[in-house]
């Protein structure tokens, strides 16, 4: 497993056990109040995220330090690789496989996954290597951003 997988998967391991609610329908959304100790008409104590994701106000400071932090260790991770070739590339070949450049052959979804911009990547040297060495596993001629 390479670094950016490792940290990614830890991450949403972490992620997945913070106490977030989900419903879709009115028996769902009752039962997911009531599995928080709160009445279905409490809505004055929860936050609406996207994709019927609900959150407790109450769980609102910890939620947003979890989400900060592991924007932060991604940045860290991302620095502390000085030449391009251990995470970035970790990330872009990770990346690539989970939006099927294999078949597409397009980086913006891969690129939009991490946040980033192809003018970005080409402005970094640390970037546009770990980028291009990661692409060599799709192509057998030579090809550089």
């Amino acid at each position: 497993m390479n670094s950016y997988t490792e940290l990614r998967n830890r991450q949403q391991e972490e992620f997945n056990a913070f106490p977030l609610g989900a419903a879709f329908s009115n028996a769902q959304f009752d039962e997911m109040m009531r599995k928080w100790g709160l009445e279905p008409t409490d809505t004055d104590k929860i936050y609406r995220l996207p994709g019927g994701v609900f959150l407790r106000k109450s769980d609102s400071p910890a939620f947003d330090e979890m989400v900060e932090r592991q924007s932060r260790e991604r940045e860290q991770a991302m620095a502390a690789d000085k030449t391009g070739l251990g995470y970035i590339k970790d990330m872009f070949a990770a990346e690539l496989a989970n939006n099927e450049f294999g078949y597409t052959y397009e980086l913006d979804e891969t690129l939009d996954a991490l946040g980033l911009t192809l003018d970005k990547v080409k402005a970094d040297k640390r970037l546009r290597k770990g980028l291009n060495k990661a692409l060599k596993k799709y192509y057998d001629f030579k090809y550089e951003i």
